[in-house]
């Protein structure tokens, strides 16, 4: 059951990091209209509390991988 957790959060903090990395990308690139230029696309900010927290989510999924890292039995 932890192992399947684990999986389960390394998976969404994979997704989670390419969809920070995609919203930077796509405004530095000019693919999406960035006009406050807080790389943040234009057409994103209704999630903009995603971006504000984004620290403390990025913290919060290393705490978790960790944990569940500690207890699962990958290495054994």
């Amino acid at each position: 059951m932890i192992n399947t957790l684990f999986y389960i959060a390394v998976a969404a903090t994979i997704l989670l990091f390419i969809f920070y990395w995609y919203a930077e990308y796509s405004t530095k690139s000019g693919f999406a209209k960035d006009e406050n230029e807080n790389s943040i696309p234009d057409s994103w900010e209704k999630y903009a509390i995603i971006f504000k927290l984004k620290s403390i989510i990025i913290l919060i999924a290393g705490i978790v991988l960790g944990f569940l890292f500690s207890h699962a039995s990958i290495l054994n």
